[in-house]
């Protein structure tokens, strides 16, 4: 017989359903657009805190405006921090 410690058996997800007419629709601050489309804020990390040692180029996902372009304030505290 087999004594060794065994994992556990992987238990089932519960899947939580939403019902996303409660939700918000984000609207933009400037135009009033609801169609946002991802855009990128590119953070350059210097060589000296990186953990490679060389320079490295970190992309981080926003959404911006379809119409006039702007990141959303909320979204650029969120990255600029």
């Amino acid at each position: 017989m087999n004594m060794k410690a065994q994992k556990p058996l992987p238990q089932a997800q519960t899947q939580v359903q939403v019902d996303l007419s409660d939700a918000d629709t984000m609207k933009c601050e400037d135009c009033g657009n609801s169609v946002f489309i991802p855009a990128y804020f590119i953070k350059r990390l210097s060589p000296i805190v990186s953990p490679t040692g060389k320079e490295a180029l970190i992309p981080i996902q926003v959404y911006s405006c379809g119409n006039c372009g702007k990141v959303p304030e909320k979204l650029k505290q969120d990255v600029e921090g």
